[in-house]
């Protein structure tokens, strides 16, 4: 997925790259689907939601520019991926979701994986966090 679908683009960000390298997106949507995980199209993760494809998370992240030291809020947490991915790259991340199943169920996942500088809690994002 990392060479064919983000370095081969325009994707180069070391960093980033080293973060897809290391989180398994597979962990993320549903065992109905892992076959496709590591497929570039948007996967469902039930509740009318959707993974985004691996290049749009890539050039996103990548836009973002984070340091290690950074904190990041991040507006709807949804399976938790990008979420992960922004714990590899940024000091702390913040993240907001709407639906308790998606947050819960990305709880879970992100405390199996150990991500220790991840806060997540369920509410409204465009209400922000204080």
């Amino acid at each position: 997925m990392v060479l064919e679908h983000l370095y081969a683009r325009d994707v180069k960000d070391n960093k980033v790259l080293a973060a897809f390298r290391k989180v398994p997106r597979h962990r993320f949507v549903n065992p109905v689907v892992y076959k496709d995980a590591y497929s570039d199209f948007p996967l469902s993760i039930g509740h009318g939601q959707t993974i985004s494809q691996p290049y749009i998370v890539a050039l996103m992240v990548q836009l973002l520019d984070v340091e290690n030291d950074d904190k990041v809020l991040e507006i709807g947490t949804g399976s938790g991926y990008e979420t992960a991915l922004l714990g590899e790259l940024a000091g702390s991340v913040f993240s907001i979701e709407r639906i308790p199943e998606l947050a819960v169920m990305a709880k879970g996942v992100l405390e199996d994986l150990h991500y220790k500088n991840i806060r997540l809690k369920i509410g409204d994002g465009s209400l922000g966090w204080k």
